[in-house]
């Protein structure tokens, strides 16, 4: 007796993202059939996905990490970053590098934060997260009034929102170097392996010589400063920022780890996957756009998304756990 066909859930969403584009080309004012429209749609579809993905990256580092680990700051991150930048730059590209490497630390700063809150006041992961998000929204208000004063670097805008190499625009470019090192950290590093270790069981990997505690201060850190990064790109991006810049990226963030195969228990996952969910989501939404569906109804499609493919990983169990 043949063993049935399976597709792991990273693959699965790379298809649900082709046929979800195919389908796009039958809708009225699409691309049709024209092959030039169709790659620039594509071209921009990608784009679009390059800053949910890269917020994604440090979900997908603390949700493998495993103990409910999650983070519902990065939301909040992505605007602290974001404003960071604009209010330093102040339109000299001199600035940017130095604004970048701020943004990082003081990303990893907060997220060292969080981890140690986790670790040593044991506290849970979704309430830690959750405050540390209302702190850091309370002194975005404190200190700017809600009004951040500044401007883009011209240099940000032609590396990130223009096209830099044979019309590929400089984001692709940028996400298509930043997965690959995110690659190379879980699967070809010691701190991927132990990371894995200890969202299987953290007793197990303790016992095997596995320093959990670092691990997770670590983790939660790394985290932070991706989701600081996410909010540099998105700001050279947009050239624009406000307070709830970054509210768009927390929640579609964590459903791109998990369309993309990342168990949400943890010990299991990987970054390509959750590259391949936000390219999924960013289709839905584009798809519902077209479709000239309200908001309401493309928020109800993707949480229904989201549940169904869940259904069909089978990881209601992990989900407990």
């Amino acid at each position: 007796m043949k063993k049935p066909i399976s597709i792991s859930p990273p693959v699965a969403a790379v298809l649900l993202a082709i046929v979800l584009f195919v389908l796009s080309g039958f809708l009225p004012n699409s691309f049709g059939t024209d092959m030039n429209a169709a790659l620039g749609q594509a071209t921009n579809i990608v784009r679009l996905a390059v800053f949910l993905g890269i917020v994604a990256a440090g979900q997908t580092l603390v949700i493998i990490s495993g103990s409910e680990g999650i983070d519902l700051s990065a939301g909040s991150m992505v605007t602290l970053s974001a404003i960071l930048t604009w209010t330093f730059v102040q339109g000299k590209n001199e600035r940017v590098l130095p604004a970048l490497v701020g943004v990082l630390l003081i990303g990893a700063a907060i997220g060292f934060i969080n981890g140690v809150g986790i670790t040593y006041l044991k506290i849970s992961p979704f309430v830690m997260t959750l405050g540390m998000s209302g702190v850091i929204t309370g002194v975005i208000i404190i200190t700017n009034h809600g009004n951040a004063q500044g401007m883009l670097a011209p240099i940000m805008t032609k590396v990130i929102a223009r096209p830099l190499i044979f019309g590929i625009p400089g984001a692709i470019i940028i996400w298509t170097v930043f997965a690959g090192l995110i690659w190379l950290l879980l699967e070809r590093s010691a701190y991927g392996k132990n990371l894995f270790a200890i969202g299987v069981n953290r007793v197990t990997a303790k016992l095997s010589g596995v320093n959990v505690t670092g691990m997770v201060l670590l983790t939660y850190a790394l985290a932070g400063a991706l989701a600081s990064f996410g909010g540099f790109m998105v700001v050279g991006n947009t050239g624009v920022v406000f307070l709830t810049l970054g509210a768009p990226f927390l929640f579609p963030s964590i459903a791109a780890v998990a369309v993309g195969g990342t168990l949400l228990s943890g010990g299991k996952g990987s970054y390509f996957g959750s590259m391949a969910g936000a390219l999924v989501l960013i289709l839905i939404t584009s798809l519902l756009t077209t479709m000239q569906m309200i908001d309401a109804v493309r928020q109800m499609v993707l949480g229904a998304t989201l549940l169904i493919l869940i259904s069909i990983y089978g990881r209601q169990k992990g989900l407990r756990q």
